[in-house]
């Protein structure tokens, strides 16, 4: 009786199986990626404590607003400029883009490169703002360098 179903209905047990897998794959995915995908609390707890941030979107992007003293190195050009990263491949890295899709294939680029810790921010910098976290600009860290000018 079961078989017979199956039978009639193939195209639904297809659709099954590919449902069931993605989910599997959504679970396990991340494990066997090297990296791990955190939210912006996570991004947080990393950025407090002293995490490397690599922003790897273009150079206008990053000009519209970026987290901490991050450093940008943009997705293409990433695999030419590892030396610029950190020497140590166990510190923290935490790794973000626009919205966490280049930023988690950039993270798999570092893992395939040895580093250890590497956390790709889920949602890119679009979560870090929906959590109305701060942004800093170069308008920013200009006004505060003529500031520390302006006090000597």
């Amino acid at each position: 009786m079961f078989g017979e179903f199956v039978q009639e209905q193939g195209l639904l047990f297809i659709a099954l199986a590919v449902v069931v897998t993605m989910l599997i794959y959504s679970y396990v995915g991340d494990r066997l990626s090297g990296f791990k995908s955190v939210n912006a609390d996570g991004a947080i707890r990393l950025f407090n404590d002293d995490a490397y941030l690599l922003d790897v979107r273009s150079a206008g992007e990053f000009k519209e607003g970026y987290i901490g003293e991050a450093t940008n190195i943009s997705s293409t050009e990433l695999k030419d400029k590892l030396n610029q990263l950190p020497k140590d491949k166990e510190k923290p890295i935490l790794i973000y883009c626009l919205t966490g899709s280049r930023s988690a294939r950039s993270a798999g680029l570092l893992v395939k490169n040895g580093y250890k810790n590497v956390s790709n921010l889920a949602g890119g910098i679009n979560a870090w703002k929906t959590a109305s976290l701060p942004v800093a600009t170069a308008k920013s860290k200009a006004k505060k360098n003529k500031k520390k000018a302006g006090s000597k």
